[in-house]
């Protein structure tokens, strides 16, 4: 904890504070730091506990993944305030761990958006990775019908299925693109120059187009 403090750098936390997350160390040098102490689970659990951001995200670098129980993995995403902490979680640790499936069930029909987003986060690692036994066309119907009005950080993970889903399934692919067009979610998003629009229609046509000419 000591050393994570020297790593505080006021003008980082500023930065981090307005995407919501509490900390100010450079994730470099907190990748720097877990790559030397490597895998220790027991550190991983009591640095956890002290429910510091920074704390929480070497944790999750340094912990085993499969080590953990579903319901331990549920309590740690509901205790997991931060978008950076909650989005680590999912993609470093719940994607590799044996419950996942599980879990994708369960958090996607949560009612708080901010867990249901983690099962949304889960279902689009399918649609790319193991689509089979998904419903597809059910999973646009869902996104059609609730995803406008959804909370910001529920609707980013739906808007993401959405665009995987007519990324990586051509069957699919004009009605994505047409959902896309008539719900205008994230139409107006900056964004940087170089950087691919989240708006589905533009991310779905330029990832296809990519693929193409590659």
């Amino acid at each position: 904890m000591a050393e994570l403090a020297e790593l505080e750098d006021p003008k980082t936390r500023e930065v981090n504070e307005k995407h919501g997350d509490d900390h100010g160390v450079n994730l470099s040098k907190l990748r720097a730091l877990a790559k030397r102490l490597k895998t220790q689970q027991e550190l991983a659990s009591r640095l956890w506990e002290t429910d510091d951001t920074a704390a929480r995200l070497l944790a999750i670098l340094i912990c085993r993944p499969k080590a953990f129980e579903r319901d331990e993995l549920d309590v740690m995403l509901r205790e997991a305030r931060t978008p950076k902490v909650h989005d680590w979680l999912v993609n470093y640790v719940v994607k590799k761990n044996p419950h996942s499936e599980e879990l994708r069930l369960a958090w996607s029909a949560d009612p708080d958006p901010v867990v249901a987003s983690a099962g949304w986060a889960l279902t689009t690692e399918r649609v790319a990775k193991k689509p089979e036994g998904l419903d597809l066309a059910g999973l646009l119907d869902v996104i059609e019908a609730q995803m406008k009005e959804a909370p910001a950080r529920l609707q980013w993970a739906m808007n993401h299925c959405l665009a995987q889903i007519g990324i990586e399934h051509p069957e699919h692919r004009t009605r994505a693109i047409d959902i896309g067009e008539r719900l205008e979610v994230l139409k107006d998003y900056p964004t940087s120059p170089g950087c691919t629009s989240p708006f589905a229609p533009v991310w779905i046509t330029e990832m296809v187009r990519r693929r193409h000419d590659a």
